[in-house]
């Protein structure tokens, strides 16, 4: 089956980014390559850029606008600052990549190749950089030479701190021959480049590209903590620019936990690797590409205005060839044949892909003349770095601050959405039935930027290491997720125990069972004798007790934060439950509460902090509490049962081992992408591996946690 025609939109009923007005809005500009719409107001999304808006300003759109979109940087013209972003051949099928390589040649842009080697029909294409990623799939010195520039990969937005996935089932003959690697084996580049383990390394290998090809050299990273620093130290190493993918971009392949809870969005990194650049006198001839949902002109205006120079689309140019967003690139089953298995069933027709992404390309261009005109400005250069130009709504201060505008400060209630959707079912769905990560494709839908967030813990980001210093990769290395608790005595294989009090006979013994083989714990009120090893109890009998008074050698049951004092190191009370349904105030909250007041007392290392709640949900919940200062969570015995949903309650051992087990690869991931060897000592109260996004500002400096995009 050859695909050349748009198939119909599929209805919605699930969060997504990439909305039908989007979609509809892409697919007008790629079917008349006119201008259609600009400057939409979309202060009710929870994402930060659509909370900027231009000031004073009409949007009144003519087909022939004046202002240039022209721009030149490292000796290389552009007729608009639009760069067909890093798709990788086997990522995509093959016709995409050559229909991308060929619309970048007519509309005067540039295309990146991804880091799946070079299609040879590609190569026959000049305005394309190529990539230079840490497997080094398909990559000699003809293909560095192939292009106009050269891009090192060292991190993406939609999987920071981990190597690219390309699932063995998509890895056929064509893709073996070109990355040259086996067939039906999954792609899993690691996580570092291993020449790579310092900006020290980094500068070396730019020199080496730049002397071994004459190119300019681009260095590709994640939106993560440390944006600020990774784009001085990528500026003085030499290289000419750098790729910034924000949270949120998408993929082919990548672990749902990582795609949904690493990395900062676009918005805030530019801003403040724009700011760091003037502040050291390293802006000039230095080029900024923000990548990572960018779909349309008006969003390529503001991250303009706030430093870009370039904007990189990758999802916007799937949908202008036809993409239907159904999330399933991973499987190689995509209804266009974009992302579909090369296996000859069902073929993208160049030609179409052709014709819509020039359209695309061409009213997208006219889309941000037009913005132009309406600012008053006559080329894409006066935009640049235009922060007065921007006025922000609903934001935090401390947002507004990083970002550098004017605005209306407003700190918004952390608790918008619920607790449970569909998404987040499914992926626990997928977690008892495979007991391993999920592995999902395109972009996130999770909170804040799509979904509503229900916990503090939704508007939390986890780290990605990278350049200033290196993950460990989690496919290849063992990560300790194992913690002890009562200064030693009890062995947890993961900071996860799960609560069975109340729980039905099946479910209970099922998590009871799982947690004796994996070395996790049960919270019971009455010990079970054949698992009073593993039980963590209320009766003086199971391996680790707690009560709601103070007892010597019995974890204490807050009813009140106000119960902590000094004295208790004197009475034998190993550490502290905090039971946010007991509490009553926000768990995330109260862990750091307590972890901070028992570190200024100087007794932190004397005592273990549990968090339990009966509102918690995943590993992610658990990795950011942990972080706050928590030594294990409780989790509820109910996630068993929501993630088993209304289908067969057969297999619950299994069902339950996959679940603990799922979690901790989960944790480990989570960890190695964050640079992190062994959980207890290096993430415990290790909040500088956060970063809050848009949190109100005040329960941001409650928990201690910096703003994304701060220095």
């Amino acid at each position: 089956m050859i695909i050349k025609a748009y198939l119909p939109l599929p209805k919605q009923t699930d969060s997504e980014f990439w909305t039908i007005d989007k979609i509809e809005h892409i697919r007008h500009l790629a079917t008349t390559g006119k201008p259609y719409k600009i400057l939409d107001k979309r202060r009710n999304s929870l994402r930060i850029l659509d909370r900027i808006e231009f000031k004073n300003v009409e949007g009144k759109i003519v087909e022939k606008p004046l202002a240039s979109t022209y721009l030149s940087f490292s000796g290389i013209e552009m007729t608009t600052p639009l760069y067909l972003g890093d798709m990788s051949y086997g990522a995509l099928s093959g016709n995409p990549n050559i229909a991308i390589a060929t619309a970048a040649d007519l509309t005067g842009t540039l295309a990146g190749t991804g880091e799946g080697g070079l299609h040879p029909e590609v190569a026959k294409h000049k305005r394309i950089f190529v990539q230079w990623a840490s497997a080094r799939f398909g990559v000699d010195i003809d293909v560095l030479n192939a292009g106009l520039g050269v891009v090192i990969k060292i991190g993406q937005g939609a999987k920071p701190g981990i190597g690219g996935h390309l699932p063995g089932s998509k890895v056929t003959k064509a893709i073996s021959m070109t990355r040259r690697i086996p067939e039906g084996i999954d792609a899993i580049s690691p996580a570092p480049h291993h020449d790579i383990y310092s900006i020290e390394d980094l500068g070396q290998r730019i020199e080496a590209l730049k002397e071994a090809t004459g190119k300019p050299v681009f260095v590709k990273v994640a939106a993560t903590n440390y944006i600020p620093y990774i784009t001085s130290g990528v500026a003085r190493m030499g290289a000419d620019g750098i790729i910034i993918d924000g949270h949120g971009a998408g993929t082919g392949a990548t672990p749902e936990v990582i795609r949904d809870n690493l990395g900062i969005p676009i918005e805030l990194a530019v801003a403040s690797a724009d700011s760091v650049l003037k502040k050291e006198g390293l802006r000039d001839k230095f080029t900024i590409i923000a990548a990572g949902r960018i779909s349309d002109a008006t969003d390529a205006a503001k991250l303009i205005a706030l430093g870009a120079d370039i904007v990189s689309v990758g999802t916007a140019a799937l949908i202008a060839m036809g993409c239907v967003m159904v999330h399933k690139c991973h499987i190689g089953s995509c209804p266009t044949a974009l992302t579909s298995k090369i296996d000859g069933t069902r073929i993208f027709d160049i030609e179409f892909g052709v014709k819509t992404l020039v359209n695309f390309v061409n009213g997208f261009s006219l889309e941000l003349a037009n913005i132009l005109d309406n600012l008053g400005l006559s080329s894409i250069q006066e935009l640049k770095g235009r922060r007065d130009l921007l006025y922000g709504f609903g934001l935090s201060r401390d947002v507004l601050s990083i970002l550098g505008i004017e605005g209306e400060a407003e700190e918004l209630n952390p608790k918008l959405g619920e607790l449970w959707n569909k998404r987040r079912k499914f992926h626990l769905h997928e977690l008892i039935n495979k007991g391993e990560p999920t592995i999902t494709s395109m972009g996130s839908t999770a909170p804040p930027d799509v979904e509503k967030p229900a916990r503090i813990s939704d508007w939390l980001r986890s780290d990605g290491a990278q350049v200033t210093r290196p993950p460990i990769d989690p496919y290849r290395e063992d990560i300790d997720t194992s913690f002890l608790l009562n200064k030693g005595k009890v062995y947890l294989s993961l900071p996860v125990i799960f609560n069975v009090i109340g729980a039905p006979k099946e479910i209970a013994e099922s998590l009871s069972w799982a947690s004796y083989a994996l070395g996790s714990m049960v919270f019971v009120e009455s010990t079970v004798p054949k698992y009073s090893e593993i039980s963590f109890s209320n009766d003086g009998k199971g391996k680790i007790n707690w009560s709601y008074e103070i007892e010597e050698g019995y974890y204490l049951a807050l009813k009140s934060e106000d119960e902590i004092d000094d004295t208790l190191v004197n009475k034998g009370i190993p550490g502290f439950i905090i039971d946010e349904d007991v509490l009553n105030e926000d768990l995330e909250l109260v862990v750091s509460d307590v972890d901070t007041k028992l570190k200024e007392a100087g007794v932190r290392n004397k005592f273990d902090i549990i968090a339990k709640s009966s509102k918690l949900r995943d590993s992610a919940d658990v990795f950011k509490l942990v972080a706050l200062g928590a030594d294990a969570v409780i989790m509820p015995y109910q996630i068993l049962e929501i993630a088993i949903g209304e289908g067969s309650k057969g297999n619950l051992k299994e069902r339950a081992f996959n679940l603990i087990s799922g979690m901790k690869k989960e944790i480990a991931l989570m960890a190695g992408a964050a640079g992190v060897y062994s959980v207890q000592s290096s993430l415990t109260g290790n909040r500088e591996l956060l970063r809050a996004v848009n949190l109100n500002s005040y329960i941001a400096r409650r928990i201690r946690v910096k703003q994304a995009g701060s220095l």
